[in-house]
């Protein structure tokens, strides 16, 4: 959410600012805000915080959780106020946004990036700047039924490792034993991401091409897939379609689920039968060489915090992004970590013998954080209408309803209006 549409929440909600506890005048108070991790990681925030303040006594470190849907138009307020905090929990796109409009600052001269894995780095670099600490991050998987796989005749020891082979193994498994092969995101904010992750640009020098010659042939190849009935249809084209997408797996009615390695606990715990015959591969690396799947969070800072803090500021962002804190963390909440020796450690690299989908789709996704990114739109206003009117394309040229060149010319058409308009 853009700061102009903030700001008449952020003069209502300024007030809360001034009811801030007080602190001793000799410590500096640094407050930072995390989204939607309370109560469940309760004991993991107080244990933190509490082992930096009896490190640093010169200093009261505040731990505030606010859910995803209202920490926005709180930390527009603080800034609005002038009292932000010292650091808050952004995703990246939310990061670009608040770097586009000016309410975060470049950490450059903060942050340690050394203790960072490249791919994590690269989500909060922008205009050739750091813009965040990076925490924990997310990367797909692909979990397979081998029992499904056996009766379409494929082997279960070779899983797909490109989108082509993915929709050719669909194709096989559809023909084969009458069952769905998996379900692509095709959906509104989904699709642009899907066509970034196989190296076909959305906007070039300002206007859209997702209509090229290159796109076209894609989205017929989806069109031909889906008429073969190798997609999972229930939700295909909504915004989000994971959840039918884990029921059809977990009841058998579909043969490769892409998700987090969090997912597969999903399996585990409600289809112990289906989890039995699960093996689990990285997903199908893109053309691009990224990893599908990232969804970094990290921590940015207002651009209007206290100047005489940033050292601190530097310093707390830096503690709560170490391997020892990450580590830490991955384990109690299933994420993949940005730091380096997190993602070396054993929990990450060394699988135990009785290992099932779970532990193996940890250590997949661990391999490929090096290449694992935040795929989004860039630059773009009125995100959320041009997206619409893309998914509705390709629901139309994927369905058959539409040819699918005329479908991307007349979306493309409305976005390079409202492009010119902006």
């Amino acid at each position: 959410m853009k700061f102009k549409q903030l700001m008449t929440a952020a003069i209502v909600a300024a007030s809360f600012a001034a009811s801030a506890p007080a602190f001793s005048a000799d410590k500096q108070k640094l407050e930072f805000w995390t989204m939607s991790l309370s109560p469940k990681f309760n004991d993991y925030f107080k244990g933190v915080v509490d082992k930096y303040n009896a490190q640093n006594p010169n200093v009261e470190v505040v731990w505030t959780d606010y859910p995803w849907d209202v920490i926005q138009a709180k930390f527009t307020a603080a800034v609005a106020a002038g009292k932000p905090p010292a650091l808050v929990n952004l995703n990246v796109p939310w990061a670009y946004d608040y770097k586009q409009d000016g309410l975060i600052q470049p950490l450059d001269g903060l942050i340690d990036k050394s203790q960072y894995v490249a791919g994590a780095l690269k989500d909060v670099q922008f205009d050739g700047k750091t813009w965040a600490f990076p925490f924990y991050n997310g990367a797909n998987v692909i979990a397979y039924n081998t029992e499904i796989f056996k009766k379409a005749g494929l082997d279960p020891k070779l899983p797909p490792k490109t989108l082509d082979m993915q929709i050719a193994y669909a194709k096989t498994i559809k023909a084969k034993t009458g069952i769905a092969g998996f379900a692509p995101a095709l959906g509104p904010t989904k699709v642009e991401g899907f066509f970034l992750q196989e190296g076909l640009d959305v906007i070039k020098d300002g206007k859209a091409v997702f209509n090229s010659p290159a796109h076209v042939a894609l989205v017929k190849k989806l069109a031909a897939a889906y008429k073969s009935g190798a997609f999972l249809k229930d939700n295909l084209f909504a915004q989000d379609n994971f959840q039918v997408s884990m029921a059809a797996y977990n009841s058998g009615r579909m043969a490769m689920l892409v998700s987090v390695p969090s997912s597969m606990t999903r399996v585990r715990d409600d289809a112990p039968a289906i989890y039995k015959v699960t093996e689990v591969a990285g997903a199908p690396v893109g053309k691009t060489g990224i990893a599908s799947g990232g969804w970094m969070f990290n921590y940015g800072v207002a651009k209007n915090v206290d100047k005489a803090l940033l050292p601190e500021i530097g310093k707390l962002g830096n503690y709560l992004t170490n391997a020892e804190n990450q580590l830490a963390f991955s384990k109690l909440a299933g994420t993949l970590p940005t730091a380096k020796k997190t993602a070396q450690d054993a929990f990450f690299q060394t699988l135990p013998a009785n290992a099932g989908a779970v532990e193996k789709a940890i250590a997949q996704a661990a391999k490929n954080l090096d290449n694992t990114r935040t795929v989004f739109l860039t630059g773009v206003k009125d995100s959320e209408v041009l997206s619409n009117k893309l998914g509705a394309a390709i629901e139309q040229a994927v369905t058959g309803r539409k040819d699918a060149k005329a479908a991307l010319d007349e979306a493309a058409n409305f976005w390079n209006q409202k492009l010119a308009a902006k």
